[in-house]
């Protein structure tokens, strides 16, 4: 019995999960770090001490309900960073990492160094059976508080690197998930606000056209809070303001997209992170351009495809 134990210490989220490559399954368990009422955020250091608290109890819980054995583990994965690219660090990976690398030592078993971004493409492609893209070129969209990402990825088995990025667009500005959050504390919605603003923008029954600002294959969606803002002020409805909010982010995409694919060629399309989890904007988009969406239990922050990730590395490696 071979299991693959995934890590991930996210700026909202703490995540473990345990996959078993024999049977194609995943058991997780992941907990959301406090937001007070009316914040926007966690600051670092809140994020590593509620990661610290939260870790091992999360960790105890998975191995109970999974009845696993420690020597059923044959490798871990970890999010070390939030992209992998130079520079990209956040305190709050340093909780899952270190941890990581504590329970390889002890067990003895290899470790594996992964990206935040890197788990959510990778339980995309797990959530939607198409993993078999691990080795082919395609157009990966991460889109959250966090990130905007157009990514070009083309894997090579022969290199050994798995899921290496090319950036082919991003946000300007604004991410989209702090878009959504902005506006929905503009609304009373409490953080994070995703799923309250898609149920609201649900009871809107109007035809809404938006006209993206988008530079290239670059967007830009500050422009669009200022609108909602004024929209707020003026007392517009709120099932509007907020339809309006994720029309924008969709319209922003699907451009983007367009854009991307004149130049590169066309390619299969995948679109991960928390407001990928929206179910207005997966619709949309998928009657418009063939393409992929995460199933929305995995969308949002989770360490479901960096065990998936650990346990293809440690198959490779053998």
């Amino acid at each position: 019995m071979s299991k693959f134990l995934g890590i991930d210490t996210s700026n909202y989220t703490t995540s473990v999960a345990l996959f078993d490559d024999a049977t194609n399954s995943i058991i997780q368990k992941r907990k959301l770090l406090p937001v007070s009422k009316g914040e926007l955020g966690i600051r670092q250091s809140d994020a590593v001490f509620h990661h610290t608290q939260q870790l091992p109890l999360l960790l105890e819980e998975l191995f109970c309900d999974a009845r696993c054995d420690k020597n059923d583990i044959k490798a871990i994965g970890a999010s070390f960073t939030p992209r992998k690219a130079e520079g990209s660090y956040m305190p709050c990976f340093t909780v899952g990492s270190g941890f990581a690398r504590g329970l390889a030592s002890v067990l003895d078993i290899p470790l594996y160094n992964l990206s935040h971004q890197q788990g959510h493409i990778a339980s995309a492609l797990y959530s939607t059976n198409r993993l078999d893209l691990l080795d082919k070129p395609f157009l990966a969209f991460h889109v959250s508080g966090g990130t905007t990402d157009a990514l070009l990825v083309n894997s090579n088995k022969i290199s050994g690197d798995i899921l290496p990025v090319k950036l082919v667009g991003n946000t300007l500005d604004l991410n989209a998930g702090q878009l959504v959050d902005r506006v929905g504390l503009m609304l009373s919605l409490d953080f994070p606000c995703g799923k309250q603003l898609e149920a609201l923008a649900l009871k809107c029954t109007q035809d809404i056209k938006v006209k993206p600002t988008i530079r290239d294959c670059d967007c830009c969606l500050s422009g669009i809070e200022n609108i909602c803002k004024k929209l707020v002020d003026d007392g517009a409805d709120v099932s509007y303001i907020a339809a309006l909010c994720l029309k924008y982010i969709e319209e922003s995409l699907y451009t983007m997209t367009n854009n991307i694919l004149k130049i590169y060629g066309d390619m299969p399309v995948v679109f991960a992170g928390g407001v990928m989890s929206n179910t207005i904007i997966k619709n949309n988009l998928t009657q418009k351009i063939k393409c992929t969406f995460c199933e929305p239990a995995l969308s949002t922050d989770n360490a479901c495809g960096i065990a998936v990730l650990a346990s293809i590395l440690n198959n490779r490696n053998d």
